[in-house]
């Protein structure tokens, strides 16, 4: 099985490259959105640490968002809780899909949580800044101060792009984003 990791700013179109694969992809995003609607360990876990932000369940994401605008080290504390739960997930996807010649996986602190492996093929999403910024105000839970807490846990985009196998620069249009992944693909399999 070949494993795909895509790399990349916030807001530079990693899942929708990841989409345009054509393969299983695990998307982390999504994974931790289940996590706060569904599981009840996970919400025990941050109301004991975090008590005073985290209190009903399903947890509330503007709970967690307060959580984490309030205090720096928040972050860290939820990181690190829902972490270890999405590597379990990560662990169950793959087992699923063993099978499949090619899995992608859309996890955005992907180097930084030492999730990724060696042999990994790793392609870094290029978007312009101009670009990221316009898609990001048109979502409607976009919060700068929460955008500029995550920018700093992450690496440099420079060393994610020298890091990389390939990068592909996403235009934002369909077509190119579609001829970069026939690039890679050919060149991968």
């Amino acid at each position: 099985m070949i494993r795909i990791g895509i790399l990349g700013k916030i807001g530079s179109g990693k899942s929708y490259v990841a989409n345009k694969f054509g393969y299983p992809v695990f998307n982390a995003d999504k994974e931790v959105i289940k996590i706060y609607k569904k599981n009840k360990k996970i919400f025990t876990k941050l109301n004991k640490k975090l008590p005073k932000y985290i209190s009903k369940f399903p947890i509330d994401k503007n709970e967690i968002i307060e959580a984490i605008l309030n205090n720096k080290n928040n972050l860290k504390i939820i990181i690190n809780i829902i972490h270890d739960e999405i590597k379990k997930k990560m662990k169950l996807f793959l087992k699923k899909n063993k099978k499949k010649r090619i899995v992608v996986l859309d996890i955005p602190l992907l180097l930084e949580n030492r999730i990724n492996n060696k042999k990994d093929i790793l392609i870094y999403v290029d978007s312009k800044n101009t670009e990221i910024e316009k898609r990001l105000k048109k979502r409607a839970n976009f919060n700068i101060k929460l955008f500029n807490k995550f920018k700093k846990i992450q690496f440099n985009p420079n060393f994610k792009r020298k890091k990389s196998d390939f990068v592909i620069k996403n235009d934002f249009k369909k077509q190119n984003v579609k001829s970069n992944i026939k690039h890679i693909l050919n060149k991968i399999l």
